[in-house]
C-alpha cells in the first residue's frame, strides 16, 4: 500500500494499491501492443495530440498545481509555473519534431546515396523523482512519444497522485489508452524493480532523474540488459561571483536559485564562490535575502519556502548542516529544526566553508546556502571544479568576455552567465561526471531514444 502524506501537516492524503508483478506485466504487454500501432501513426497526428495536451495543461493548471503542492510542498505559484512549463515542452516538440526527425541525405563514395532515418525503438521507462513531479516527467516523455515510442512511468511513491493525473491527461488529450502508462509501486530497490521492468524485452530504454547512487544502480542493471540510458543525477552547482559583478542583481538571482522549490532542485545554486574583494558585501546582502524569505504553508501567496518533501530528507539536511558547523563553518541564519508539524527547514546560510567540510563537497537538497571565498578567477574555477558533480554552473561579472573565459573552464553540462541555471525546451540539458550522462530537451533529447538507421543506395 502506498500512503501519500502532506509534508506541511504530516497528515495522510490518500492510499493507493501497489501493483503486483502480474499487473505490471499486463501493463507492459498492453503498452508494447499500443506502441506497435503508434509508431506507424503519421507525424501530423502526433503533433495534433501534443498540441491538445498542451492546451489541457494550461486549462487545468491550477488543479494540477494544487496536487503538486499538496503532495510535495512546492509553493503554489511555483507549482503553477511547473505545469505551464510542461505545456511549453509539448508546444516545442509539436513545432520542431518534424525537422528533428527528418531523414538526412548525403553523397557517398562511388556515387551511392546515403540516407539516415530516426526511428522509434520501443518502450522507454522513466524512473522519475518527486521534486518536479510534472516537469521531470514531461521533459522525458514528450520527446520519446513524439519520436514514436511508448512510455512507462515509475514515479516516486510520494507523488502517486500526480502520476495518475499525468496518465489521465494523456488519455484526455486523445493519445492511445495504453501508450503512456504509470506503474504504481513502492519499490525503491533497483534489483527488484529491474526484475519487473528494466530487464523486460519490451523495454528498450531507461531515463532516470534522481540521485547518483540510484543512477549507478540503474546504469549497472541497464548495462547488463544492454538497454540505452539517460541519467540526470545530483548536482552541487557552483555560482561564481567575480569582483566586478553587479552585486544586487547577483544576490537576487543567487537567492532565488537557492530557495526555488524550497531548495529541492538538482540545478539550484548550492555553493556560492565569491571573490574576496566583494565577499563581505555579498555575504551581508545574501543574509538579508535569506532573512526576509517567508517559510510556511505553500498555498499562502506570501510564502517563498514550503516544507521539504519528507521527514528523512529534512533530517539528512540538518545533519549535513551540523557536520559542516562542527568542521568550523559559521552559521549566519537558520540551522535549527522548527517546532510544530510539517517537514519545514528554515533558509540557512553557512559562511567560511572550505575544503573538508561537508557542504563544500556534498549536495544539499534544501534551503541551505554555502559561502566560499576565492582570491582570484583561477582559484574560483579550481574550487568550482573540486566536486564529483558536473551539472550546472553560473558566473556573474560585468564583463561578458571575462565571465565566458571562466565558464569555459568549468566542468559542467550547463553554464549560465549573469543568470540562474534553468532548463529550457530549446537547450540540451544534462551533466557530466557523477551528475550523469545523456541529454534531455532540444534536438539531442528526441534523438536519445531512436534507432539512427543508415541506408546506402547504389
Amino acid at each position: 500500500m502506498i500512503i501519500t502524506v502532506n509534508p506541511s501537516t504530516e497528515e495522510p492524503i490518500a492510499e493507493y494499491s501497489v501493483m503486483t508483478s502480474a499487473q505490471i506485466e499486463a501493463v507492459i504487454t498492453s503498452a508494447d501492443r499500443e506502441y506497435r500501432f503508434w509508431k506507424k501513426e503519421p507525424l501530423f497526428r502526433r503533433v495534433e495530440l501534443m498540441k491538445r495536451l498542451a492546451t489541457l495543461l494550461r486549462v487545468e493548471k491550477e488543479r494540477h498545481a494544487a496536487q503538486i503542492s499538496l503532495e510535495m510542498g512546492k509553493p503554489f505559484s511555483q507549482a503553477v509555473a511547473e505545469v505551464q512549463k510542461s505545456a511549453l515542452v509539448c508546444d516545442y516538440y509539436a513545432e520542431h519534431a518534424e525537422s528533428f526527425l527528418k531523414p538526412e541525405r548525403s553523397e557517398l563514395d562511388g556515387g551511392a546515396k546515403g540516407v539516415v532515418k530516426f526511428e522509434p525503438i520501443g518502450l522507454v521507462l522513466g524512473i522519475m523523482p518527486w521534486n518536479f513531479p510534472f516537469w521531470q516527467v514531461f521533459r522525458f516523455a514528450v520527446p520519446a512519444i513524439m519520436a514514436g515510442n511508448g512510455v512507462l512511468l515509475k514515479h516516486a511513491p510520494n507523488v502517486t497522485g500526480s502520476a495518475i493525473a499525468i496518465e489521465q491527461l494523456f488519455r484526455d488529450a486523445g493519445f492511445p489508452e495504453h501508450l503512456y502508462r504509470a506503474v504504481h509501486t513502492d519499490l525503491e530497490d533497483v534489483d527488484r524493480l529491474s526484475g519487473f521492468m528494466i530487464d523486460h524485452p519490451s523495454v528498450q530504454g531507461v531515463s532516470l532523474t534522481g540521485s547518483t547512487a540510484a543512477g549507478r544502480a540503474v546504469a549497472a542493471k541497464a548495462g547488463r540488459a544492454l538497454k540505452r540510458t539517460v541519467l540526470e543525477l545530483g548536482g552541487s552547482d557552483p555560482y561564481i561571483v567575480l569582483d566586478d559583478a553587479e552585486l544586487n542583481r547577483a544576490v537576487a538571482l543567487c537567492a532565488a536559485s537557492r530557495l526555488l522549490n524550497s531548495g529541492q532542485s538538482c540545478i539550484s545554486a548550492k555553493r556560492f564562490i565569491v571573490h574576496s574583494r566583494v565577499f563581505s558585501e555579498f555575504e551581508n546582502l545574501l543574509l538579508q535575502r535569506m532573512h526576509s524569505s517567508v517559510m510556511g504553508d505553500p498555498f499562502d501567496p506570501a510564502v517563498d519556502v514550503g516544507p521539504l518533501a519528507r521527514a528523512d530528507l529534512r533530517l539528512q539536511l540538518h545533519q549535513q548542516v551540523l557536520r559542516t558547523l562542527s568542521g568550523g563553518a559559521r552559521l549566519l541564519c537558520g540551522g535549527e529544526l522548527p517546532s510544530g508539524r510539517g517537514f519545514f527547514y528554515p533558509p540557512t546560510l553557512l559562511s567560511g566553508v572550505c575544503k573538508g567540510m561537508v557542504t563544500y563537497s556534498e549536495e544539499t537538497f534544501g534551503p541551505v546556502a554555502t559561502l566560499i571565498e576565492a582570491h582570484d578567477d583561477h582559484e574560483a574555477v579550481r574550487i568550482a571544479n573540486d566536486t564529483p558533480y558536473g551539472l550546472g554552473s553560473a558566473v556573474f561579472s560585468a564583463s561578458t568576455d571575462r565571465a565566458l573565459a571562466v565558464a569555459d573552464q568549468l566542468d559542467a553540462g550547463n553554464c549560465f552567465i549573469n543568470s540562474m541555471v534553468k532548463s529550457d525546451p530549446a537547450m540540451p540539458f544534462g551533466g557530466i561526471k557523477e551528475s550523469g550522462y545523456g541529454r534531455e530537451l532540444a534536438l539531442y533529447g528526441i534523438r536519445e531514444f531512436v534507432n539512427v538507421k543508415s541506408f546506402s543506395v547504389s
